[in-house]
């Protein structure tokens, strides 16, 4: 049987919230809370308590719903030691390493700081899936506003190292603008090529492109792809430091 039941819950204008329900156990948390009102209606839609928040980082529309959920369920707040004074609610702080779990679903902590210095991700492993926040995009991957490239790439090659079968679940749809500037930086990928109809054809349904695994996001993503030849000479930068290619890629999107 499957432990994990994972629900999709558009949020905001273009944020994604979910629900992680252990069957066997009962217990459900929210990876985020873009908007507490969709997430109280899913769960009572379903007849779910909320037992758990997972945050990724503390921006808004990630931790926006965190008391109003909290004094409505009682649920417990687990979020990022980097960040831990800007979590509201905040009961248990966690970093890289650190094991927490749904039920019996054991969930590895993967700190992948850049997007934000403190931002985590939920890695459950079992189940082959991983809740990465805004550090990785379909097709992209989220603004420094607080790292560094080099504190960025490292978090990218944290996740691009799990399992190629493991399942991204990121926390908005932006991969329509993501394709399009994808295309400019590896523009004789076929692999790309040929996913960007699927997402045209997805999009154009109102259906979202999310998850994705890692390996199809290795074989089309450009910020996962800095160290690839064709693309290092495509802009002109053969045999460049990958760090360094990996924020060219990041700056000419900034300035898409």
């Amino acid at each position: 049987m499957q432990e994990i039941e994972v629900v999709q819950i558009p949020c905001l204008s273009d944020n994604y919230g979910y629900l992680v329900h252990h069957v066997s156990s009962g217990e459900t948390a929210s990876i985020d809370t873009p908007d507490a009102a969709p997430l109280l209606a899913t769960l009572a839609d379903r007849r779910w308590e909320l037992t758990a928040i997972f945050n990724t980082h503390h921006h808004y529309d990630h931790v926006g719903g965190n008391l109003e959920l909290k004094e409505k369920t009682g649920c417990k707040i687990f979020g990022p030691a980097g960040e831990a004074d800007k979590i509201p609610g905040l009961d248990e702080a966690l970093d890289d390493g650190d094991m927490i779990s749904l039920g019996s679903e054991q969930i590895r902590i993967l700190n992948v700081g850049g997007h934000t210095k403190g931002h985590i991700a939920y890695y459950f492993f079992e189940s082959s899936c991983a809740f990465v926040g805004d550090t990785l995009f379909m097709l992209g991957c989220g603004r420094l506003f607080e790292g560094t490239p080099q504190q960025m790439w490292s978090s990218l090659k944290k996740i691009a190292n799990l399992p190629p079968e493991t399942l991204i679940y990121c926390a908005h749809e932006y991969t329509e603008a993501n394709a399009r500037f994808a295309e400019t930086i590896d523009p004789d990928n076929q692999n790309l090529t040929e996913r960007i109809a699927d997402i045209k054809a997805l999009r154009s349904a109102d259906k979202p492109t999310v998850p994705a695994s890692i390996a199809v996001e290795l074989a089309t993503n450009p910020f996962l792809r800095a160290g690839d030849p064709a693309i290092q000479n495509h802009l002109g930068m053969a045999g460049a430091n990958i760090v360094d290619v990996f924020a060219e890629i990041r700056t000419l999107k900034d300035n898409y």
